[in-house]
């Protein structure tokens, strides 16, 4: 098989991980948005991260380390895997959720600076925490 059309199939299968994140993550198809400051990848943002967290392990460390893309001619036969294809899906997903949790971790603490300037029940406090990052900053803003 061409070597790139290798490559464009790992990259396909990071890509479906990283957009599996992005759905399980917001929730849906969301665009990339900056929210105080944070930037907030979106559902196209976390496909193309794990297309390319993906290609970057396979291309380092997975089948795709031994191919030497200037000697394959027509003749060359490289072999791709299902494992290979498995292991791109699972890294695009890592890859994607790393990123998501740091977005995440820089929402949860903007959200810990807005609640400290304001002067709020423990009662309110419990309502406020349950959700996803994004909805708690909202929640803290408007309360």
């Amino acid at each position: 098989m061409n070597p790139w059309i290798c490559a464009l199939l790992i990259a396909v299968a990071g890509g479906l991980g990283g957009s599996v994140n992005a759905l399980l993550t917001d929730g849906g198809i969301v665009k990339p948005r900056v929210k105080r400051g944070i930037w907030c990848p979106g559902f196209i943002s976390n496909l193309l991260i794990g297309a390319f967290s993906a290609f970057s392990s396979w291309s380092f460390y997975g089948s795709g380390a031994g191919v030497d893309i200037s000697q394959a001619g027509e003749r060359t036969l490289i072999s791709l895997r299902f494992s290979a294809l498995a292991g791109a899906f699972l890294v695009g997903v890592a890859g994607s959720k790393w990123i998501t949790n740091e977005v995440e971790k820089r929402l949860f603490k903007e959200s810990v600076k807005v609640a400290g300037a304001k002067n709020l029940t423990a009662e309110e406090c419990d309502k406020l925490v349950e959700g996803s990052a994004m909805q708690v900053l909202e929640r803290v803003e408007s309360a």
